[in-house]
């Protein structure tokens, strides 16, 4: 696949000595695809992506304390199926991913474990790229750990503290620099909460809204500065380690730089994830918008229930995959519910996903079937309509009911469906 280097209005000097994954072969179809439309979580409407030749992208990536389980897989899935719509309608696609390899969580699991940190991050994170291997999704063009964007963080963290857009907290023994919530006027569009809700979330998804010293509640760690037993690096403003948000803001705007397509991840990443990086980038770029399109993939429950490591109930592709489960049975298990949507997994779903599986299988596989001229049509005009996949499976259904029970007489339309469901479903049958 022919991708563009990446762009940046200033570039920062960076190490790459992340590899991303294996990439499946995507085939060509006849034509064009439809032009992408997206749901905008910050605009809340479907409204057209707009991107130019080169389509970017940039989704959060991984902390590697655990295994990945199906509701990564959802979101992984979300966006291999926007990169496979973008190469459909005639774009190339700068996609960049990063794994949050410096973080508390790694250091909490590590400690419990007994094992070096650094180690357990090398080991999830190889595990998780099996795991998208086997899943076929198209990779990164910049898997970018955070420990290698470290010079980044230093840069951006130095023009905020330059700008006024960040401060130091008056504390001798431990320095922490923060961002000012309100150091851009447009802060909290992007998830439109109100401040009740922002605090709440705030300190439920890794913020610190106690912290003495700080301006206001609601402002983010930019860099912490060292404490004993934890990892730090050197930096004009003493040492430390970089704050959860600020990193994807440094690699996506030294990979990408300004005017990104979609910054993307899971819903829960909405607030304060996405809202202080996209916060972040903005103070620094004077953009009022980070990206184009904020889009974002729901949750995946277990049987009715939050799918969580504290109730025990995670679903972990590798385990699926080592009890024999056809990873395109794991897509169409997923894709049976729109991506947006908060949704359960459960045997069931499973089994429907390795029936569909079997008879489009059987169908394709017939010397001959019903025209698919239409139902190829459909599917690339659902997907590009919010990546739409119900619909999709549905139209495919219908062409597999119709070869199997009708048969047909093209000898070109098994192989036109299998190549339709392979280059934008991702699915091999």
């Amino acid at each position: 696949m022919n991708r563009p280097p990446a762009l940046s209005d200033t570039p920062m000097p960076r190490v790459e000595l992340m590899k991303s994954w294996p990439a499946p072969v995507v085939p060509a179809l006849p034509g064009r695809g439809p032009q992408l439309r997206l749901y905008d979580s910050a605009d809340r409407q479907i409204r057209p992506v707009g991107a130019g030749e080169t389509a970017t992208m940039y989704v959060c990536g991984i902390t590697p304390y655990d295994a990945t389980h199906l509701g990564h897989a959802a979101t992984y899935l979300a966006f291999d199926l926007v990169h496979r719509v973008w190469l459909d309608g005639g774009h190339r696609v700068h996609y960049v991913q990063n794994v949050t390899d410096v973080d508390d969580p790694l250091f909490e699991r590590a400690e419990r474990d007994g094992v070096d940190w650094r180690d357990l991050a090398e080991r999830e994170t190889r595990l998780f790229r099996d795991d998208m291997a086997a899943l076929r999704v198209l990779p990164p063009h910049d898997y970018v750990a955070a420990t290698d964007a470290i010079a980044e963080v230093i840069e951006l963290v130095e023009k905020m503290l330059a700008s006024g857009a960040a401060y130091v907290v008056d504390d001798p023994a431990y320095p922490d620099i923060y961002f000012r919530a309100d150091a851009t006027q447009q802060f909290g569009y992007e998830s439109g909460y109100d401040r009740d809700t922002m605090l709440a979330l705030f300190g439920e998804r890794g913020g610190d809204p106690d912290r003495p010293g700080k301006h206001d509640a609601l402002d983010a760690l930019m860099w912490r500065a060292a404490r004993p037993g934890e990892p730090s690096w050197p930096s004009p403003f003493g040492p430390g380690r970089p704050g959860w948000h600020v990193e994807c803001t440094a690699i996506a705007l030294s990979r990408i730089g300004t005017g990104l397509d979609i910054q993307g991840g899971g819903s829960d990443l909405i607030f304060p994830h996405h809202e202080f990086s996209a916060a972040h980038a903005e103070a620094v770029t004077g953009e009022r918008r980070f990206a184009r399109h904020y889009v974002h993939a729901g949750m995946i429950g277990w049987n009715g229930h939050k799918m969580s490591k504290s109730r025990g109930n995670l679903v972990l592709v590798s385990r699926l995959r080592a009890e024999g489960v056809d990873p395109s049975a794991i897509r169409l298990g997923l894709f049976a519910g729109h991506y947006r949507s908060d949704r359960y997994w459960s045997d069931n779903v499973l089994a429907d996903a390795n029936d569909r599986l079997h008879r489009w299988r059987t169908a394709t596989a017939l010397p001959a079937g019903p025209d698919a001229t239409d139902v190829v049509a459909r599917v690339r005009r659902y997907l590009a309509d919010d990546l739409d996949t119900p619909k999709a499976l549905a139209a495919l259904d219908g062409w597999t009911t119709d070869a199997l029970e009708y048969g047909g007489h093209d000898t070109e339309a098994p192989r036109a469906v299998a190549t339709a469901v392979d280059a934008l479903l991702g699915v091999a049958l």
